[in-house]
Order: structure tokens, then C-alpha cells, then sequence
């Protein structure tokens, strides 16, 4: 370290993430609707994508798009581009966009993010262009936090303003952890470190979806569920089966009322949203190992689509 006019300096290397976030950043664009005279926005004129699958496809959050009349895209370059709105899934919130060019595309993650492990966000924050912010991974796997239907977050203390819906959430390594998507404040539109975005898997696998069908197309499950314990209770937290629809995937799969799910494609069900969002994965898997708690004995099911 050494010593500057009373302050301490400690001469670091440059951080070896640089190039990897260098080469991200050309995989994020700005994206820019044109709304219904009654339907613009002020703090947020633009939004962001994410380029991905062949290179002439972007993901992109879909109330970045949903009334637009027109749509371009914006690359870091500043090369601007038309762009099509091609398939829309307002259950998770995620829509993709067209374009005839070929641009690079940003790898997806083959991992979840770990707890405390530094990504950074790519997006137009407020519309002046592409911008980096990094920060940490603060939560994983947060699901009914009011903001979609089908919630998959990871949460990030990253700095995500208006504009930055539909850019990139990435790891040191530059590789796609999360689409940028939501702000979790009270009282203003603006960053306070509780930030969220749609983990990769669930944007990849909408935005394949989207692509070959335009359209989502989800199993349905047959349960009502219910959370445990209930006010003023104790005990472990879950979702207990409270009716099964004759037939359906759960019945088949042996799930009974009363039973209480603990965990679900491996991860810990602390509410029905989690078993919510854990159903998504069959959009890409056959079957989802079930861990229940049936009358304090635990068993483990396979829910097969």
C-alpha cells in the first residue's frame, strides 16, 4: 500500500473480469419502443435485451414492449437495427424480439450463481445508453415476490434503474446468470440494493419456447396449495396439498391431501410460489423428484409430465 495525502492506496491489478464483461456487453442492446401517445414513459424511454440463441434473437422483458408500435434495438456500437416483437409469455414476464442481423449471442450460465459471488448488471439504465454495475449475489431461487405469476429471481445488490428491464445479469466470467427485470422498492422507481432477475434457466427456457411455438406451454400440476404453518403457528415452513384435480400430474404422481412438499426439483419449497416456480423446469425435463412430509414420515415422488 502507499500512502497519498493522508489516504491509504493499494495498487491492485486490473481486475481480470474486465474482458469478459467487455465481450457481455456486446451481446446487451438498448431497446427502443415507440409507444401510444398515452402510453409513454418519462423515466423510462428505453429498455434493454439480451442477445441470445442464434444471434438474431433478444430476449427482453415483456412490459419493456407490450404496447409498443414499433421496436428498434440499439447495439453498444451504436448501430441501430429494427427489430419485431415474435413471442410474448406475460406469465414470467419475458418476451423476444426479431432481428435480421446476426449479433453475438451471450452463453447462458450452466450453473446457478452462488450466495455472495460478484456479478455485475449490463443495461440502458434510464435510457443513457449501456451501462455496468456490479455488486453480489444476495438471495437465489425467489419466487412469489409479487411481480409475476412465474417468478424464478436472483436477487442482486447490483444497481438496477429504469431502463436496465431486460438486460443482464452476468458473473465475472461474462457468462448469463439472470435477465434484469424488477426493483423491489415502496416509494420511488429507483435503485435501494434489492434487485431482481429472471434466473437463466426459466428466461432460456421461455425464450425457446418462444422462439419455436411463440407461445408457453406449461404442465399443470392439478394441486392447491396451501402454506404451513399457518398464522400464529409453528413448524417447518412448506406447502401442504389442500385438493388434487382427479387425474391430473400430482395424482398421478401419488401426492395425497395433506401431504406437505418440502423441496422440488431440488430446491427447498417454503410456499406454494416455490412449487410454482419449481414447475417451470419441466420445461425442459420429463419428470420432478418431490420430497413430501406425509404424517411426519418423509417420502420422495416423481411428478412425469
Amino acid at each position: 500500500m502507499r500512502w497519498i495525502a493522508g489516504f491509504v492506496v493499494a495498487l491492485l491489478p486490473f481486475p481480470a473480469a474486465a474482458q469478459p464483461i467487455d465481450r457481455a456487453m456486446k451481446s446487451v442492446v438498448s431497446v427502443l419502443p415507440e409507444w401510444p401517445r398515452d402510453a409513454r414513459r418519462l423515466e423510462e424511454p428505453e429498455g434493454s435485451g439480451v442477445v441470445m440463441l442464434d444471434g438474431k434473437t433478444i430476449v427482453t422483458a415483456l412490459h419493456v414492449v407490450d404496447k409498443a408500435l414499433s421496436i428498434r434495438v440499439r447495439t453498444l456500437q451504436g448501430d441501430i437495427f429494427p427489430a419485431r416483437l415474435s413471442g410474448r409469455d406475460r406469465a414470467s414476464d419475458i418476451a423476444i424480439l426479431a432481428i435480421d442481423t446476426v449479433l453475438p449471442a451471450l452463453a447462458l450460465a450452466k450453473r446457478e450463481p452462488r450466495l455472495g459471488e460478484k456479478v455485475c448488471a449490463i443495461g440502458n439504465a434510464f435510457g443513457l445508453g449501456l451501462s455496468v454495475a456490479c455488486g453480489v449475489v444476495s438471495g437465489i431461487n425467489r419466487a412469489g415476490v409479487g411481480f409475476n405469476r412465474i417468478e424464478d429471481f436472483i436477487q442482486t445488490d447490483a444497481a438496477v434503474n429504469p431502463g436496465a428491464s431486460g438486460g443482464a445479469l452476468v458473473t465475472g466470467d461474462g457468462e448469463f446468470v439472470g435477465m434484469l427485470s424488477a426493483i423491489f422498492t415502496k416509494k420511488s422507481d429507483a435503485n435501494i440494493g434489492v434487485n431482481f432477475a429472471v434466473s437463466a434457466a426459466l428466461t432460456g427456457d421461455v425464450a425457446r419456447q418462444l422462439r419455436g411455438t411463440g407461445r408457453v406451454r406449461r404442465p399443470i400440476s392439478g394441486l392447491r396449495l396451501e402454506a404451513v404453518p399457518g398464522k400464529g403457528e409453528t413448524g417447518r415452513l412448506g406447502a401442504r396439498v389442500a385438493a388434487l384435480k382427479p387425474g391430473s400430474l400430482g395424482e398421478r404422481a401419488g401426492l395425497k391431501e395433506g401431504d406437505i412438499i418440502l423441496r422440488a426439483g431440488g430446491r427447498r419449497v417454503r410456499k406454494p410460489a416455490d412449487f410454482v416456480s419449481a414447475m417451470s423446469r419441466l420445461l425442459r425435463a420429463d419428470a420432478l423428484e418431490i420430497e413430501i412430509d406425509r404424517g411426519g414420515s418423509k417420502q420422495t415422488l416423481r411428478l412425469v409430465k
